[in-house]
């Protein structure tokens, strides 16, 4: 009787628990890597039903999963074919070919311009264009000074929860109303000859005006390679490389953060302009020229030319693929800005990431999605006050679904084996099955997460898995989370 009992109970255990929800309880909650992990997962169908689940209300760190929110908010506020836009004008009056004033760059916050990516387009014909409506208006020469002006955007290049650690690299390059080359500098790196010579750190631009680099790198031993790191100050125009380079290292660029965009944009075209015989007397930028200065408001200028970004969708999908820390950020503010004008019925100039945060909250109440488990604190994931649900990364998903743009939208999302942050995962599984699965991957330290869609034969499945707080490296922790990613796709095909 008992053995007839337990026959029959094993279709009722198969139908009750789906073969995800038994991968997470056998392979995951079981596991020692994990036991001290705090993981959470939440798996929902096309139709609203959960498939699988573990902890799915608790709020995580969500490192770059947090860029899908952000690109997603871009489609829906701002739409796939927005561009940012950069001004060029003046003031002052113009008297016999001399601008008897100041010209402006004034910011739209492009995070393109002079961008090395191959979206962007190229700086030269940019400044071209700003350079023809220079000679157009009959200036010949500036009898003034050439001002990067940013003030669509607050005064913080960055967050304040980001970690001082993350500024100085070229992922923690922060947003500007007028940016430059994605607010990076580049250098160039040499040993010396001798283990404890200076190594040699060359700048090779762009770079702000006046910047100064204090290089207390020397040269390490044999097999210890690049051990640098660099610090930069957003109060003062300093930069500082610290630590050692591996003597048998061979020369390599370095490429670091920039924390004064509007001032070198400023630099970068006075050196262009010079070289088409229009001098002007210096460079700065609205927030320094302030000190001494009365800035005239933007509506007062007059203006010359107006040049554009690529669209939106064409942002989103570098920002989504290859993880654009800068771009995310960039869109996050400008969502924040476009909201508050919708909020407010004006323009809103000097927009700051407390008031981006909210507007957006406000946004998503107003269209039906609960941010219970929500707090978004930037538009990257890179800061560590993010904190948001696996079940609020479904019900976010859930409303791109609906939406007339969702199929550009999940285009952007990388996936196994294609081109992108998930190349390398789910290396040895069925080709056709990671064609399936749209996420996008995230990691800080002690943090791995992915979240998406699978577009199975069941039909859109959404989920997402956001692990923090292992006590391991990461490549210990990765195999079991890409079996999740595989468990899921072989539900949502019948595998």
């Amino acid at each position: 009787m008992r053995f007839l009992l337990a026959v029959l109970l094993i279709p009722l255990m198969s139908y009750g628990q789906n073969r995800v929800q038994t991968y997470i309880d056998q392979q995951m909650k079981t596991d020692s890597l994990l036991i001290n992990a705090v993981v959470g997962i939440c798996a929902v169908d096309a139709g609203g039903r959960e498939i699988a689940s573990w902890n799915p209300d608790m709020p995580l760190l969500t490192a770059s999963t947090m860029k899908t929110i952000t690109t997603g908010l871009g489609y829906e506020v701002l739409g796939p074919d927005y561009r940012f836009s950069t001004r060029l004008a003046y003031d002052g009056r113009i008297e016999n070919g001399i601008l008897r004033g100041n010209l402006y760059i004034v910011g739209g916050a492009d995070p393109t311009l002079g961008s090395r990516d191959t979206i962007a387009f190229p700086v030269d014909s940019i400044f071209g264009i700003w350079a023809r409506a220079v000679k157009d208006a009959g200036i010949r020469r500036i009898d003034g000074s050439i001002v990067g002006d940013d003030r669509i955007y607050a005064e913080e290049s960055i967050p304040g929860s980001w970690s001082y650690g993350n500024i100085g690299y070229d992922y923690g390059s922060g947003t500007s109303g007028l940016s430059f080359c994605e607010n990076l500098t580049y250098f160039e790196i040499e040993a010396g000859e001798e283990i404890g010579d200076p190594a040699r750190i060359t700048p090779v631009g762009p770079y702000a005006p006046g910047m100064t680099y204090i290089n207390e790198v020397t040269t390490g031993e044999r097999g210890e390679g690049d051990n640098t790191e660099y610090y930069a100050s957003s109060i003062t125009p300093i930069g500082k490389f610290v630590g050692t380079y591996g003597v048998d290292a061979k020369p390599r660029k370095l490429v670091q953060s920039n924390k004064y965009g509007p001032a070198t944009c400023a630099s970068e075209f006075a050196a262009f302009l010079h070289g088409k015989g229009i001098a002007s007397k210096g460079v700065t930028d609205v927030r320094t020229m302030a000190f001494d200065y009365t800035v005239p408001r933007q509506q007062d200028f007059t203006y010359l030319a107006e040049t554009f970004s690529p669209e939106l969708r064409r942002i989103v999908k570098v920002t989504n693929t290859i993880s654009n820390n800068f771009f995310a950020e960039t869109i996050f503010k400008m969502v924040g800005k476009k909201l508050l004008e919708r909020k407010t019925g004006g323009e809103w100039m000097n927009v700051s990431y407390s008031q981006a945060s909210q507007v957006i909250r406000e946004y998503l109440q107003d269209r039906g999605v609960s941010t219970y488990g929500y707090t978004q604190d930037d538009g990257s994931g890179l800061s560590r006050q993010n904190y948001v649900s696996p079940r609020f990364f479904t019900r976010f998903y859930a409303m791109m679904a609906k939406s007339p743009d969702f199929a550009e939208y999940l285009s952007s999302f990388p996936g196994p084996g294609r081109p992108g942050t998930l190349l390398n995962v789910l290396r040895r599984a069925d080709p056709e099955l990671k064609k399936t699965i749209y996420a996008k991957s995230g990691s800080l330290s002690s943090v791995r997460c992915y979240a998406g869609y699978v577009d199975s034969k069941r039909g859109l499945i959404r989920f997402a898995i956001l692990v923090n707080n292992y006590d391991c490296p990461t490549s210990r922790v990765q195999p079991k989370i890409e079996g999740f990613l595989e468990e899921l796709a072989k539900y949502g095909n019948n595998q």
